[in-house]
């Protein structure tokens, strides 16, 4: 089974031409995967997906670790063709402008500001997807956003900073800071995931962010796995509804 699974994975990679974002303050690694029978005369959604901390580096492959093989199987690629892109953030680095610390407890505390800095690999990713945006192939009004863990809290940051440019978005066992948020979020449909037995990003997290949208007129909902620990993207990348609701969505 392991060995049948390593092979599912190799041949979902094989779907993704790997390419590096060059841009005059540095490279950005990236995956993209085009939709099957690609026409450069239509128009397609775009999907930009954000890895979690293990998956950091500059070998291009390890960010396709979750979720790759869910957007590439054959029965998704037919219902829901799309452009796939999954950059990868250099070791190190973040997504998002956070900073944590370990409480005596164990437990982390995270601090979030999304609206400093640029960490550097955040402000590729930005660049990476406003090229992106530039083809006339992509559907700009059916632009969405993913990420779990690391990435969950860099889609957080990407709704603050630039929701004009999303349809869509689902942080899976993210966070950010539920008193900064921009209004303009409104305008994007938003469905968060986080397990409720996380020890290392806390439910607590998407909570908050999920009741600050809420307060705005945000249209968000939230699915909180009994029992499951920071592993929530498993659960999700099973979930039926998730590419019928994000392709149901466009600005």
């Amino acid at each position: 089974m392991v060995f049948n699974l390593l092979v599912l994975h190799a041949q979902h990679s094989d779907l993704y031409r790997a390419d590096v974002f060059v841009y005059a303050e540095g490279t950005l690694p990236y995956r993209i995967m085009l939709p099957e029978g690609f026409d450069r005369q239509a128009k397609y959604p775009l999907i930009f997906f954000l890895h979690g901390a293990g998956e950091r580096g500059s070998d291009n492959e390890k960010q396709l670790a979750h979720g790759a093989s869910f957007f590439a199987s054959a029965e998704n690629r037919a219902n829901f063709p799309a452009i796939v892109v999954f950059p990868q953030c250099a070791e190190g680095d973040f997504w998002a402008n956070v900073n944590f610390q370990f409480d005596e407890d164990g437990s982390r505390s995270f601090s979030f500001d999304p609206s400093g800095e640029l960490v550097p690999s955040m402000k590729l990713a930005i660049k990476l997807l406003e090229s992106l945006l530039e083809n006339d192939w992509v559907d700009n009004d059916r632009v969405y956003l993913g990420g779990l863990s690391m990435g969950g809290m860099g889609t957080f940051e990407l709704l603050y900073r630039m929701p004009e440019v999303f349809a869509a978005a689902f942080p899976i066992c993210g966070g950010g800071n539920p008193a900064m948020i921009n209004e303009a979020v409104s305008n994007v449909n938003v469905w968060a995931f986080h397990g409720e037995e996380d020890a290392v990003v806390a439910p607590e997290l998407s909570v908050k962010m999920v009741e600050a949208f809420q307060k705005i007129g945000v249209p968000v909902k939230l699915t909180l796995y009994p029992g499951v620990g920071h592993n929530a993207w498993d659960y999700v990348f099973k979930e039926k509804e998730l590419l019928p609701w994000l392709f149901s969505n466009q600005k």
